[in-house]
């Protein structure tokens, strides 16, 4: 398979949700290893680059039975299926015994037919990494104490919630700094020396069997953010970081294996300089939900080399749906602008469809929902329009906008080139609830002088104009709320 597009195209599918309903579908208990061809040609059709699989590994039975008393929890697997069973409790994705793929969904064996079915369609297979935190019942917990950070018997009296005794020895249980521990997991030592060996023996495993690694919540690893979270209880710093030392190690031995960072905190940067190929860009996620179209263009201005190792998203797992968090108009003009962006694209099974109900990562089954065929007909189509490789591997380029002394706004829209050989593509998003007005100018010198004709790939519009207008005062558009233009733009021959 040829090598990685410099802006991959990613989608995520929860896998015991999926297989579920296939199940359901064909009246036959699915797995990995038995889909549907018609199902892998499926996603072939929408023009990914790879697929996520959210949740393969062995899942605790120890998690599942802390997972069962706690009523929190319980509370939210009732409130999205009023219908609730114990069996569609299967345990969390990020509470994993071992990293060997669960029987359930069809072993090792199941994962390796699935890689060559999406191999024979072009497309590579990521999987999950979670260097925080195992199981309590992972086999580590009894045999290796020494790889987690440790609690004394006075720790677990005064503090049950986070402590836990494993066999004779007191573990701390799995937490970031900003929140209290997570319940059904342990946490591991990242300044244990022999834990990183282990870690590396256990991704050079996991690399065997994918082409990329979703690594959860990152940061909590690197040296200063785990200092800061565990203190003395680490033992001494390590001079190099666990990332820096870890990722140069796993790519000389796979060359073109993917690292994608789940990242927070402004540390994306960081984790790049650390080796990350990709890092979660949650502050356009949140400037897209929550700001303004400024808000959003201030984030563009950052150097490319940062832009260009983000991985943008509307929704994944962790997030509420699209369709829930933004209303209709806005979550697609979210979408034209997160996938028309430089960097990696992350798409959720899903969310082309409209569902609203984010399910917990616990539970193998998710309510019934209403398709919504409008925006599935939108998705599609944004879809087509992106499957180029002008919007993989070509340049990127934001455009100045110009407004008037009494129409100020063209501050509400969004505009950007793409192009690369003789391809071109202008996109322009108006990110508001008002009618925009503005002049957008290219800076394509070729341009000047010549015809150029505008297709506009999502309503199918062509308009005629001359590429030196559209140079020197730009190009003069009138866009309704959360409205924008795709368009594609070639010159026109001479008669």
């Amino acid at each position: 398979m040829k090598s990685w597009p410099k802006y991959p195209v990613v989608y995520e599918i929860n896998t015991f949700v999926w297989l579920n309903e296939l199940s359901g579908k064909y009246k036959t208990q699915m797995t990995l290893g038995n889909v549907p061809v018609k199902e892998w040609d499926y996603i072939a059709s929408l023009g990914f680059d790879a697929v996520w699989f959210m949740g393969v590994w062995d899942r605790s039975p120890a998690g599942i039975k802390i997972a069962s008393g706690n009523n929190g929890l319980m509370s939210e697997f009732r409130n999205v299926l009023p219908d609730y069973q114990d069996k569609d409790l299967v345990g969390s994705a990020y509470c994993v015994r071992n990293y060997v793929v669960d029987r359930k969904i069809g072993g090792p064996e199941g994962l390796a037919h699935a890689r060559d079915m999406l191999a024979k369609r072009g497309l590579r297979l990521i999987l999950d990494f979670v260097p925080n935190h195992v199981a309590p019942d992972h086999p580590w917990a009894s045999s290796h104490p020494e790889y987690f950070i440790r609690g004394s018997e006075e720790n677990l009296r005064n503090d049950p919630s986070s402590f836990v005794k494993i066999g004779n020895n007191v573990i701390a249980l799995g937490r970031d700094p900003y929140f209290p521990a997570w319940p059904d997991v342990l946490q591991l030592n990242a300044f244990n020396l022999d834990l990183r060996k282990a870690v590396l023996n256990t991704v050079s495993e996991i690399a065997e069997q994918c082409d990329g690694i979703r690594c959860d919540m990152a940061m909590l690893m690197m040296n200063n953010i785990f200092e800061r979270t565990w203190s003395s209880r680490a033992g001494e710093k390590p001079f190099e970081d666990y990332w820096s030392a870890l990722i140069p190690a796993i790519k000389s031995r796979y060359p073109g294996f993917l690292f994608i960072a789940e990242a927070y905190w402004d540390l994306e940067w960081d984790l790049q300089q650390q080796g990350f190929d990709f890092c979660y860009d949650k502050k356009l996620y949140d400037r897209m939900e929550h700001n303004s179209a400024e808000d959003v263009r201030q984030h563009l201005l950052a150097d490319m080399p940062y832009q260009d190792r983000l991985i943008r998203f509307i929704e994944n797992h962790d997030e509420p749906r699209a369709a829930s968090s933004f209303s209709c108009e806005k979550a697609r003009m979210a979408a034209v602008i997160f996938s028309t962006l430089p960097g990696a694209r992350l798409f959720y099974e899903g969310q082309f469809e409209g569902r609203k109900v984010r399910v917990p990562v616990f539970l193998e089954r998710r309510p019934k929902e209403q398709e919504d065929p409008v925006l599935l007909k939108f998705y599609q189509t944004l879809l087509s329009a992106i499957d180029k490789d002008v919007f993989r591997n070509g340049c990127w380029q934001t455009c100045e906008i110009r407004g008037w002394t009494d129409n100020g706004s063209c501050r509400n829209i969004l505009a950007w080139t793409w192009r690369k050989d003789n391809e071109r593509y202008l996109i322009i998003v108006n990110f508001s609830g008002s009618n925009a007005q503005g002049m957008v100018r290219l800076q394509w010198d070729e341009i000047c002088g010549k015809n150029l004709r505008l297709t506009d790939l999502l309503n199918g519009e062509k308009y005629d104009r001359p590429g030196s207008d559209m140079i020197d005062n730009g190009l003069y558009v009138d866009l309704k709320p959360w409205s924008c233009h795709f368009l594609r733009i070639e010159t026109q021959k001479r008669n």
